[in-house]
């Protein structure tokens, strides 16, 4: 067995190279009379930058707290390299940063003592270097010495994300890190995760922008109502689940009964003789042309679109539970 020595601030140990990042094992969590987690179970490897996706009320906070030990679950496991998230909380929680959705800050503080006081929750000393770079990569220079409380909202985002990295934990957990900020924000952000995780750390991320996680995340998990229903690569999701659309405007005729079922949405189905057919596969392309053809129809515009996330995230989330 080939091992390893990953090391993190003081986030120390060896582990087998197949070791998981973050296991998790048919954990549940109810809150009163409302199931918030029906037993998810998940494996994210080391290095990964997997999306954690789902509406409101779907669990994804709930389970992110309770990797991060900031909640209990009521049954099974989670751990963290290896460390469970209960029994072996301290070692746990130093090998993970956390992105929270709230911005919870001290306003009484610079942003260089704040990020000097997390370092200090760690136990890490002489850590100015580092935050140095992180603020720098975060465009936080020019605000080092600013109060926190007189930052804007997107200065505060950055702040966190900072917070989260002043220990360079192997695994980093986003909970929605570019809500309501600005696109500038949003390169900066993307580009440093981005070089962390190029460099071995591995990234959780949950975000409505849909666009976000189709472009990052290697794998995605979607919760509904505390489950998991769909875990895959982002790619053959999109291949799988969704297929592609294929968009034609007849100037002639009408759309011959053989391509009817494939008529997406037809209640919509446009009196301007525009139909949207679904696709599953790009040769079955050729065969609706021919259909089309054979019918007398003649085209006036056609266009192909290829299936996103979003698509796939629609399909899944309407299905009846």
């Amino acid at each position: 067995m080939t091992l390893r020595r990953h090391r993190a601030a003081r986030c120390i140990f060896t582990f087998p190279a197949t070791m998981a990042a973050i296991q998790i094992d048919q954990v549940k969590k109810r809150f009163g009379t409302l199931q918030a987690l029906g037993g998810v179970s998940l494996e994210i490897a080391e290095g990964e930058f997997f999306g954690l996706l789902g509406p409101n009320g779907a669990g994804k906070t709930t389970l992110i707290s309770i990797i991060a030990g900031l909640s209990r679950a009521d049954e099974g496991h989670v751990s963290i390299h290896g460390h469970d998230v209960v029994s072996d909380y301290r070692r746990a929680r130093q090998c993970i940063g956390v992105v929270p959705q709230e911005l919870v800050f001290d306003p009484f503080f610079t942003v260089r003592e704040t990020l000097r006081m997390q370092s200090g929750y760690f136990g890490i000393r002489d850590n100015d270097a580092w935050i140095d770079e992180v603020m720098h990569n975060l465009d936080l220079t020019s605000k080092a010495d600013s109060n926190m409380r007189s930052l804007s909202g997107g200065m505060k985002r950055r702040v966190l994300v900072a917070q989260a990295l002043v220990h360079k934990p192997p695994v980093i957990m986003l909970d929605e890190p570019t809500a309501g900020v600005d696109v500038e924000l949003r390169q900066t952000l993307w580009n440093f995760i981005g070089r962390l995780n190029r460099e071995g750390h591995t990234v959780v991320l949950t975000t409505h922008y849909l666009e976000e996680a189709q472009a990052l995340c290697n794998r995605i998990a979607m919760l509904k109502a505390g489950k998991v229903v769909a875990l895959d690569s982002t790619a053959a999701l999109i291949r799988r689940i969704s297929g592609s659309q294929l968009v034609v405007r007849l100037a002639e005729g009408s759309l011959p009964p053989s391509l009817a079922h494939l008529v997406s949405h037809p209640e919509n189905a446009s009196s301007q003789g525009q139909y949207t057919l679904r696709v599953n596969h790009h040769e079955e392309v050729e065969p609706m042309l021919a259909a089309l053809r054979t019918s007398g129809a003649k085209l006036e515009d056609l266009q192909l679109h290829q299936a996103d996330l979003e698509d796939v995230f629609i399909q899944i989330m309407g299905k009846s539970s």
